[in-house]
């Protein structure tokens, strides 16, 4: 599986992910910026540079490599580039080392010219991890990654009530291709539709919006394919152009939608924007 790839995606997607790992306050990531800088010298990049939005010394920069299989070599070139790093763009905060191992049995030993600088290190093992039921999406997209083909079926339900908890359509869609990338990564024997079938993943884009819309309409025996087929991707747009400022009667006119149910939309909205829902 292209574990750079996905943790590089996964610090993107959920900049907290790196503190709840360490075991730290999550609300740290508002500090951050996640980057991912090239090292010149070398042509390589680190899985995941977080850099402290502040000059405040407080603040450390960490720097983070994911590995999923045994490198003898792995803290010889990971302090290197550390160096190299500092040298080149001399960052104004002190700084730390993630080491992120699928296992333990992965890790190389620390040379001993490197002990003086253990103090610096921070090491998580994933499959080590406890992670408690009501997990954060985060976390749960991690174990998703750690686990066996087997455990998928037995941890996915978990995935979909936390996606449930995730009030941001936009964030939503993004969290659910995300899951579907890690699951197809993980079944590589299998087809992305198959894979896509097996888990439900068209079923999770529904959005909540558009179920409840829907459910509704049917109720009033209106449905006569009127919510069907590209209805959903037009109704989940009609937040973003009410943001944009347009009327619901331009909305209606442009989606080709009835008036009334993009007044149904907005009224959504404005309830969930008043805390009411």
């Amino acid at each position: 599986m292209k574990t750079d790839t996905i943790f590089y995606s996964l610090f993107q997607l959920f900049p907290e992910v790196l503190f709840e790992l360490m075991g730290e306050d999550p609300a740290q990531a508002q500090n951050y910026q996640f980057s991912s800088r090239e090292i010149k010298e070398l042509a390589r990049r680190f899985d995941g540079l977080f850099i402290p939005s502040s000059d405040e010394f407080t603040d450390l920069l960490y720097f983070v490599e994911v590995q999923f299989h045994s490198k003898e070599n792995f803290y010889r070139r990971l302090f290197a580039e550390i160096f190299i790093y500092l040298e080149q763009y001399q960052p104004p905060n002190n700084w730390a080392a993630v080491a992120i191992f699928a296992s333990r049995n992965l890790e190389p030993q620390l040379p001993p010219q490197y002990q003086d600088l253990r103090g610096k290190l921070r090491v998580i093992y994933l499959d080590e991890l406890v992670i408690k039921e009501n997990l954060p999406i985060s976390l749960g997209i991690v174990k998703l990654v750690v686990i066996s083909e087997d455990q998928l079926k037995e941890e996915f339900p978990k995935l979909e009530q936390a996606l449930e908890k995730i009030s941001s359509q936009d964030l939503r869609r993004k969290v659910i291709d995300f899951i579907e990338t890690v699951l197809f990564y993980k079944l590589s024997n299998m087809s992305r539709d198959e894979v896509s079938a097996m888990f439900g993943i068209d079923d999770l884009r529904q959005t909540r919006l558009y179920q409840d819309l829907r459910s509704e309409i049917i109720a009033e025996g209106k449905i006569e394919g009127k919510i069907e087929g590209k209805i959903e991707g037009k109704i989940e747009a009609v937040p973003r152009l009410l943001a944009l400022g347009l009327s619901v009667k331009q909305i209606a006119g442009a989606l080709e939608l009835e008036l009334a149910l993009v007044e149904r939309v907005a009224a959504r909205e404005e309830a969930r924007d008043l805390g009411q829902e």
